[in-house]
């Protein structure tokens, strides 16, 4: 992981920028199967390699994208038992407890954290069978909030150590994300007590 590097990442992708955005967009979907990878020098590099707003595109579709495939490919094995062995394991069992009861909450706030272990959130989700549109809305909300964050402070860093004050509209920002996150997590909750009830009925 030494290798990592914010000068050695700009030299790879300068490298191969006759690829376009690829490059950019691979570098941020290994990192939901390298954990170790640093989420913020590699949204940081996309951002000064290829502009603010191209880079925060990039990163977010390498980053929704890698989440996505994770938890599709656990959510297709779920019932194997090397899984199943690994998911008794008692941190995994109150992970997935959690996600039963408030999956959008739990996925999206962790997804807003720049670092952590959401790898173990999207095998959690999988393994939740969490609700497929819930968890993609949860992850490109997270994500896009965490990515805008971590790319819009990097690049004005010395505006925001000069005028600390700035920092309130990246605040409000948030704040205000997670208003939206609550409504609609009360909606998919909404909707899935509505199908349980649904499904109730046509079973009696």
């Amino acid at each position: 992981m030494s290798y990592f590097t914010e000068s050695n990442l700009e030299w790879l992708l300068e490298q191969f920028r006759a690829l376009g955005p690829l490059p950019g967009i691979l570098l941020t979907f290994l990192k939901s199967f390298i954990p170790p990878l640093p989420t913020i020098v590699i949204v940081g590099v996309n951002g000064a390699v290829y502009g603010l707003w191209a880079g925060v595109f990039y990163s977010w579709i390498g980053m929704v994208a890698g989440c996505l495939t994770t938890f599709l490919i656990v959510r297709k094995i779920s019932g194997t038992p090397l899984i199943e062995r690994w998911a008794n394991k008692p941190k995994v069992q109150r992970g997935m407890r959690w996600i039963q009861h408030n999956g959008f909450s739990y996925v999206f706030l962790l997804g807003i954290l720049p670092v952590g272990p959401f790898v173990a959130v999207n095998v959690a989700a999988g393994l939740a069978r969490m609700n497929l549109m819930s968890y993609l809305m949860a992850v490109a909300l997270g994500k896009g909030i965490m990515i805008f964050c971590v790319s819009y402070i990097g690049a004005n860093l010395s505006d925001f150590i000069a005028e600390p004050f700035k920092l309130i509209g990246v605040l409000a920002f948030i704040v205000l994300s997670l208003w939206v996150s609550r409504k609609l997590d009360s909606y998919f909750i909404r909707k899935q007590a509505s199908r349980d009830i649904q499904e109730e009925l046509e079973s009696n």
